[in-house]
């Protein structure tokens, strides 16, 4: 019997490596194909790196010489003193820039966690209801809202302060609710009825198993409101007046009314305010690509 059992189980594993071995021969045609999207991808890819290469090597050269001809990358004596310069005039509004993405991620992060874990996890009367009704709103656009928004806030006193940048980004996150939802549905009952009999709570079932296995849905989401709070230019300039009080995006675009004829320092304040955003998404890109691709999973 168990040697009737282990050829079967041979066979079975000649079978998959069979249909393995089937799944890599690629046929001519397709082959061809896979060719000509590297290439079209790789093309595509160049087409988007230049911009940025130019931008840093620009920053890097002597005033008058960025637009010399023949033209350059980057220059053979680099100067990074323009990078002293553009830092000795935007220390604080980086800061300012840092210290509300910073509030921002982590806020977004807690509140989606717990409603994401609630509205997948939880049963109460009106669950489903309410999720809608919390996805409706996402397509009201925010030039709607806009001004009715900036009365209120003004009226509360909340106007020239950085209340507004972060309190509505933190306690409406609406996208970020979404994507936790669909992951914890994703994850199996086994994991919590497994904690359950072992006496957990409700909220150790949420906090030790299984918001750990949510990390993808959490670095993803992480660099979408890093990005949002990073890039955000309308919101401080309407809410806020005061320059001590301004963040980074306002800074260029001043900085750039002030200094539009200097394109070197123009490309090193515009090279500091993407490496951040470059280095996160470095940092995140394998928890953001699986975070993307397992919330469409419902099990």
């Amino acid at each position: 019997m168990a040697a009737a059992e282990t050829v079967g189980v041979l066979r079975m594993s000649t079978r998959t490596v069979e249909s393995v071995g089937g799944l890599r021969r690629v046929g001519p045609t397709q082959r061809m194909l896979n060719i000509v999207l590297y290439i079209f991808m790789i093309v595509l890819g160049v087409l988007f790196v230049i911009p940025l290469l130019w931008m840093v090597g620009a920053s890097l050269k002597e005033e008058g010489h960025v637009l010399s001809t023949p033209p350059t990358l980057f220059p053979l004596h680099p100067q990074w003193s323009n990078y002293g310069q553009v830092l000795a005039l935007i220390p604080r509004f980086f800061y300012n820039s840092v210290k509300l993405a910073f509030i921002n991620v982590v806020g977004v992060l807690a509140v989606s966690a717990l409603a994401g874990f609630a509205f997948g996890r939880l049963r109460f009367p009106g669950r489903n209801v309410l999720f809608v009704i919390l996805l409706a709103t996402a397509m009201i656009p925010g030039v709607a809202y806009l001004i009715p928004q900036y009365i209120i806030f003004e009226r509360i006193g909340w106007v020239d302060t950085q209340l507004p940048l972060w309190v509505p980004r933190v306690f409406t996150p609406v996208f970020a609710t979404f994507l936790m939802r669909q992951y914890f549905v994703s994850l199996p009952q086994e994991l919590e009825d497994a904690a359950r009999v072992d006496g957990a709570g409700t909220f150790a079932v949420f906090w030790r198993i299984l918001l750990p296995e949510t990390k993808p849905a959490l670095g993803a989401i992480a660099i979408f409101t890093f990005l949002d709070s990073w890039n955000d230019l309308l919101g401080p300039l309407i809410y806020i007046n005061s320059r001590e009080l301004q963040t980074l995006p306002v800074a260029l675009a001043q900085f750039q009314n002030e200094y539009f004829s200097e394109i070197t320092l123009l490309m090193a304040g515009a090279t500091i305010a993407v490496l951040p955003v470059i280095l996160v998404y470095l940092a995140a890109q394998r928890q953001f690509i699986r975070g993307i691709t397992l919330t469409g999973i419902n099990r």
